[in-house]
């Protein structure tokens, strides 16, 4: 058995989904800006995640289904996939963003399972609450060893695609650390940087 863990926002998606959210909002710049800080490793991912969702209160939950729904996926994301499942990877999605997006994204990019947040709605709202599997800098790592353990995966033969600062606690359990268009601070740890929006270059590592 082997496995391939990614992250989603600007990894597997071109872009970051509460950004799109926010934008839906009229508060785009404003959570982007946090965003920027938190994927440079300037902030707490914990403080600057719950910090962005909070000012998404309000926002219907059918408009972040339809937005989360027609996400731009990262050019050649299905095809590296597809390539890994040929190579016996399970491929999995590690997220500190939302099930609303990686969700629906596995049905379209076939990946194995993902783990991902959950916005809190109240009467079809978002309520500014949030709660999940990938909630602090620690959370992508902590996974990671319990994946390996469940499907009896050594490091050896592991995968981490990134490009963020919470990616750190997961390319520390993985062979082969994927920066892919990533910040410094990520780099800095990964042994393979892919510069393109191109997905299928991860197949060049393998």
């Amino acid at each position: 058995m082997k496995l391939c863990v990614f992250d989603f926002d600007s990894t597997l998606m071109n872009g970051e989904t509460i950004d799109f959210l926010a934008n839906a909002c009229g508060i785009g710049e404003q959570v982007a800006a946090i965003t920027e800080l938190a994927m440079n490793g300037k902030l707490d991912f914990f403080e600057s995640l719950t910090r962005r969702v909070s000012l998404l209160e309000g926002l219907h939950v059918n408009q972040v289904n339809e937005i989360c729904h027609n996400l731009p996926y990262m050019e050649g994301a299905k095809e590296a996939i597809s390539e890994l499942h040929k190579r016996d990877y399970k491929v999995i999605v590690f997220s500190g963003g939302f099930r609303s997006a990686t969700s629906h994204a596995k049905e379209i990019l076939g990946f194995d399972a993902d783990f991902a947040n959950v916005l809190h709605v109240r009467d079809e709202k978002l309520t500014g609450l949030v709660g999940g599997d990938m909630m602090f800098d620690f959370s992508k790592g902590d996974m990671m060893q319990r994946v390996q353990k469940l499907l009896g995966v050594c490091e050896e033969n592991t995968i981490a695609v990134g490009d963020g600062a919470n990616d750190r606690s997961m390319f520390a359990h993985a062979k082969l650390k994927v920066a892919f268009c990533a910040k410094e601070i990520l780099k800095k740890e990964a042994n393979a940087i892919i510069e393109t929006k191109d997905m299928r270059k991860l197949i060049e590592f393998l």
